[in-house]
């Protein structure tokens, strides 16, 4: 049986350290300080992005660009938009559309910085005459569901030339260092058999959960359990195989 995924209750841990005696600060550094720390998904919602989704531990959004060039040219403008604010955001540029994803990696998720970014993309997005939505915005990581995950993860590893992510808000995953490799993390799980060993999570938008549901009812499937909703949602295809449909909502952040 599919649980939460693991990696989700990152916000819900929380920053592990101890506690220190209070100490006034300046202006200034209040401000730094609420840049850097991590957002959580109702705090990014609260902000009003239109166009950008929070899909796992980064805004995303799709552009709209009709061609290679004027695509390349956005790119360029977010580009120095980048260089000056000192944070960078990772674009995929397509023929047809750019594909803008922000996060603060020394965070493991979304601070104000990405915010603050994106509200400047969003901008350049206009002055271009452009459209930006994040309809069919999705992220897919991999899960293996295993009894022995000491002994696994390090096979994984090494044949998909994967790195253990770790830290103090994760959890035993491993991440692809260039970045183009789906995220796979390890759930711990019984030895009985028949199980299914691997499974997808498929991170959308809340408001494309029906939709995609009913689609893949339409396709054949069968939604397995909805206990988890508004958080994620379980479906299997003809033959039983399981996927969930994950948001950022309903995580303790």
């Amino acid at each position: 049986m599919l649980t939460k995924p693991h990696r989700t209750h990152r916000a819900e841990r929380g920053r592990r350290g101890m506690l220190t005696k209070p100490h006034r600060t300046h202006r200034a550094e209040r401000g730094r300080m609420a840049c850097m720390t991590k957002l959580t998904g109702k705090q990014i919602a609260a902000e009003g992005l239109s166009g950008w989704v929070l899909l796992a531990n980064s805004l995303q959004t799709r552009i709209r660009s009709g061609d290679f060039a004027t695509g390349l040219a956005l790119v360029n403008a977010i580009g120095r938009a980048a260089e000056e604010m000192n944070h960078h955001p990772d674009l995929d540029l397509r023929y047809p559309h750019l594909n803008v994803r922000l996060a603060s990696h020394d965070e493991n998720g979304v601070t104000g910085r990405d915010v603050r970014l994106a509200r400047t993309i969003s901008a350049l997005v206009a002055d271009a005459g452009l459209t930006q939505s994040a309809r069919g915005v999705s992220e897919l990581e991999l899960a293996l569901d295993t009894p022995a995950l000491a002994t696994v993860l390090p096979f994984w590893g090494a044949v998909l030339a994967m790195e253990p992510d770790r830290g103090p808000d994760v959890g035993d995953d491993l991440r692809d260092p260039a970045g183009t490799l789906p995220l796979i993390w390890f759930q711990e799980s019984g030895s009985e058999e028949p199980r299914q060993r691997w499974h997808p999570d498929v991170w959308v938008d809340p408001a494309e959960v029906q939709p995609r549901i009913d689609a893949a009812v339409a396709a054949g499937g069968t939604l397995v359990s909805d206990a988890e909703a508004p958080s994620f949602w379980v479906l299997a295809d003809p033959e039983g195989n399981k996927v969930c449909l994950c948001t950022w909502q309903d995580r303790g952040a």
